[in-house]
């Protein structure tokens, strides 16, 4: 028997990533998989590596559509991973359009997600809703603002499920990870690859399967352990704003 064996896993942003690393985690331990992402292709890449996963291209910011998808399924786990960052200057240069775009994924996103999902768990009295939050809704760093919010947010949101489905059988778990190398920059940087590199660059960031491997160990322990947070962080970084790099 595999850990997750016969568990039905809802994966968002499972394109790349952590999501993807973790999708591969969850399907070795058994789990069925759905995955929605924007990115159909990308998808359906990892699906065909994943025999049978389901795939939903999804964007989670249109409420509908996630409504239309997921209301009346009833899922084990839901990892609400789907985010992105847009920029890193100072808020006085900043663009709403990005301010939106950040906001409408990372904070609407998860509350479209979560109220498709989370009611058909209630009702059966069990289930796991894994958040992916960041280092960054613990602590500003200069050029984070609006990203940093809408984690600090995320965060908001994680407890406030604690207490508003307390009781109900329900495990809540917060991933907050320090450094991680995806394509996370490159889509912040909007396609500078470069720019994106040196983010990681001098030291030994965490990986997507770093943090997979911290999510499977929180949805495997005991029905009556919840793992709430894990803060996880690279070695050389101490803070969101202390990191010791090499050369």
């Amino acid at each position: 028997m595999k850990a997750l064996d016969g568990k039905l896993a809802l994966v968002t942003g499972a394109s790349s990533g952590i999501g993807r690393a973790t999708a591969r985690a969850l399907g070795a331990a058994g789990a069925r998989l759905v995955l929605a992402a924007r990115r159909a292709e990308r998808l359906k890449e990892l699906a065909d590596e994943l025999d049978g996963a389901e795939t939903i291209s999804l964007d989670v910011r249109d409420e509908k559509r996630v409504r239309a998808a997921l209301d009346g399924r009833t899922f084990d786990v839901v990892l609400a991973n789907a985010g992105l960052g847009r920029g890193l200057g100072p808020l006085q240069d900043g663009s709403a359009a990005d301010w939106d775009e950040m906001i409408d994924t990372n904070v609407k996103g998860l509350l479209h997600t979560v109220r498709a999902t989370l009611p058909a768990m209630i009702a059966r009295g069990r289930g796991d809703v894994v958040i992916l939050g960041s280092v960054a809704g613990r602590q500003v760093y200069p050029g984070g603002n609006v990203y940093c919010a809408t984690k600090f947010a995320v965060r908001a949101l994680y407890e406030g499920l604690r207490l508003d489905a307390a009781g109900k059988g329900i495990r809540f778990t917060t991933v907050d990870p320090g450094l991680v190398e995806t394509e996370f920059s490159l889509v912040r940087f909007r396609g500078d690859a470069e720019r994106a590199k040196k983010t990681y660059t001098g030291f030994e960031p965490l990986t997507p399967d770093d943090v997979a491997d911290v999510i499977l160990f929180a949805l495997t322990r005991p029905p009556h352990v919840n793992v709430g947070e894990i803060v996880l962080w690279p070695t050389a970084q101490a803070s969101t704003t202390v990191l010791k790099r090499e050369g």
